[in-house]
C-alpha cells in the first residue's frame, strides 16, 4: 500500500482546535446576547449570490470565489454565474428587496455567517472568516439616530470580549466633502479616497497623491492635511475645524452628525474603547455617505480595522423604493486568530466534560453510564471513562483532558458515590441528582492573557 503524505494546512483557511472552537462559539453567544437585547433580529442569508450582484454589474473580482459543479456538463441558467459572498452587506441588499413586504422598517438585523475572499492570506486576513455585522434599514429615510445606535450598541458588544482595549474612530463624510466643496476641491470623493491612506502613507506623500491624483493646490493639500490631522476623544474638534476657516453648509451638517455619535458614545466604558473622532478616516468605500467607523485593537495595529463600517442612503433600490441603512461589521477571525496564534486568549480546558465517571471493569460501564446520564440531566457536562483501567490511570487521563472532576460509581448497597476535585486532590461523597460543581467548573471559561511589550 503506497504511503500518503500527511496533509498540510491550507493557506488563508483557519482551523481551530477545540479549546478555540469553544471560545469562538462562546463570543458568538456574547455577541448575539449584546445584539438581541438591543432588539436586533437575527438572519442567515445564502452562501452564493449572482456574479453579476456580487460585482455590481463591473468587471469580475480576482477577490470572489466562482462556484461550479465539478460533474456539470453546461452550467444551467440558474447555476451560470455564481461566486461565494465575500461580505455579509451585499446579500443583505438582496435579502431586503426579497422580503420587503415581509418586513417591518426599521429593519433590525444581526447576521453571523462565513464570507469567502480569494485574496492573497496573510496577518488578519483570510480566504475563509466569520463575519458578525449588524445594520438597521429603512424605506425612504433612515432617522440619523440610528447610527448613534449602530456604534454604541457594537461598542458594548465589544468591552464586554476577552480582548484588548479598542479604539474606535469615527468620522462623517459629509464633514469631508464639505470641507473639500469649501475649498473649491475639483475632485471631492477622489480627494477623500486619498485622505483614507493617511494612517497607511506618511502625510508628506498623501499630500503630495493629493495635489497629483486629487488635483489640489499646495494650500488646498495643506488644508486637508491639517483636517485629516485633527483627533479628538470628545467634541473639542469642532472648534479646530472652525479655526480653519472653511464655511460651507454640508461641512455644518457633518459637524453636527458626528459630534452626536461622539456625545452618544461618551458613557461606554472607556478602560475598555475609546471612541473618538478622528477625521483622517473616510473609507474608500464611495457608497459610504456620512458616519464612517474603523476600529483597531491595542497592540495590534499591524491588523488594521477590525471592525467597520457606515452610513449608506442607498443599500438597495427596486425602482420605487430606497432602503438606506447604517451598519459596522465586525471581522471576528480576524480579531480572533491572532489572538489565538500568540497565546494571549485561550480556555481553561480543551473539553467542554466537567466530569469523567470512572469504571471499576468493564462489566460496570452500564452503572457508570447511567450515573453519567443523571448528571447530564443536570446540565453537567460528563464523559465515562475510555476503558476499565486502573483509578490512577483513568485519573491521569482527566488531567490530560483538562477535566476537573472523576466520578467514583457506589459499588455495592452500602457503598457511595464519591467525586473527587483533581486539582486540590479532595474527594467527598456525592449524590448525583443533587451534586453541582462551582458554576465557573461547569464549562470551559476564557482565559486572556495580555501580551506584553516587546
Amino acid at each position: 500500500m503506497a504511503a500518503v503524505a500527511r496533509p498540510g494546512p491550507l493557506s488563508g483557511f483557519p482551523e481551530l482546535l477545540p479549546g478555540q472552537r469553544m471560545i469562538e462559539q462562546q463570543i458568538i453567544d456574547g455577541l448575539r446576547r449584546t445584539f438581541e437585547l438591543h432588539g436586533f433580529a437575527p438572519i442567515e442569508t445564502r452562501a452564493v449570490e449572482p456574479v453579476e450582484r456580487l460585482t455590481g454589474g463591473a468587471e469580475v473580482d480576482k477577490e470572489i470565489y466562482a462556484v461550479r459543479r465539478l460533474a456539470e456538463v453546461e452550467a444551467s441558467e440558474t447555476e451560470a454565474g455564481l461566486g461565494l459572498h465575500f461580505d455579509l452587506t451585499v446579500p443583505f441588499a438582496r435579502y431586503v428587496l426579497e422580503n420587503a413586504g415581509k418586513l417591518e422598517f426599521p429593519f433590525r438585523r444581526y447576521q453571523i455567517q462565513k464570507c469567502w475572499r480569494g485574496e492573497r492570506p496573510q496577518a488578519g486576513r483570510y480566504r475563509e472568516f466569520i463575519q458578525a455585522d449588524i445594520d438597521v434599514v429603512a424605506e425612504d429615510q433612515l432617522p440619523f439616530h440610528h447610527d448613534i445606535e449602530v456604534a454604541t450598541v457594537m461598542a458594548r458588544a465589544l468591552v464586554a470580549l476577552p480582548i484588548p482595549a479598542l479604539r474606535m474612530q469615527v468620522n462623517n463624510r459629509k464633514l469631508l466633502q464639505g470641507f473639500l466643496i469649501g475649498i473649491g476641491a475639483p475632485d471631492p470623493p477622489g480627494a477623500m479616497r486619498v485622505i483614507d491612506k493617511m494612517d497607511k502613507m506618511p502625510a508628506d506623500v498623501v499630500g503630495q497623491l493629493l495635489r497629483t491624483e486629487a488635483g489640489l493646490s499646495e494650500e488646498q493639500a495643506r488644508a486637508c492635511l491639517e483636517l485629516a490631522g485633527i483627533r479628538t476623544p470628545d467634541t473639542s474638534f469642532v472648534d479646530r475645524v472652525r479655526a480653519l476657516g472653511v464655511r460651507e453648509p454640508l461641512l455644518d451638517e457633518g459637524l453636527a452628525e458626528l459630534s452626536a455619535v461622539i456625545e452618544g458614545c461618551a458613557g461606554i466604558a472607556r478602560d475598555r474603547i475609546t471612541v473618538e473622532a478622528d477625521l483622517r478616516i473616510a473609507r474608500g468605500l464611495d457608497y459610504y455617505t456620512g458616519t464612517v467607523f474603523e476600529t483597531r485593537m491595542n497592540g495590534y495595529d499591524a491588523l488594521g480595522s477590525i471592525c467597520s463600517g457606515g452610513r449608506y442612503d442607498s443599500l438597495a433600490s427596486d425602482g420605487r423604493t430606497t432602503y438606506p441603512g447604517v451598519g459596522i461589521s465586525l471581522g471576528l477571525s480576524r480579531l480572533l486568530v491572532p489572538l489565538f496564534a500568540d497565546g494571549s486568549l485561550g480556555a481553561s480546558r480543551d473539553v467542554p466534560s466537567a466530569v469523567l465517571v470512572a469504571m471499576a471493569d468493564e462489566k460496570s460501564r452500564g452503572a457508570s453510564g447511567l450515573v453519567a446520564q443523571r448528571l447530564r440531566v443536570r446540565g453537567i457536562s460528563t464523559e465515562v471513562a475510555a476503558s476499565a483501567a486502573k483509578y490512577g490511570k483513568q485519573i491521569r487521563y482527566a488531567q490530560r483532558r483538562g477535566i476537573p472532576y472523576v466520578w467514583f460509581p457506589a459499588i455495592g448497597p452500602e457503598a457511595e458515590h464519591e467525586v473527587k476535585d483533581i486539582r486540590s486532590g479532595n474527594q467527598i461523597a456525592a449524590d448525583p441528582d443533587t451534586w453541582l460543581p462551582p458554576e465557573v467548573d461547569l464549562k470551559p471559561q476564557l482565559v486572556s492573557t495580555p501580551k506584553t511589550a516587546e
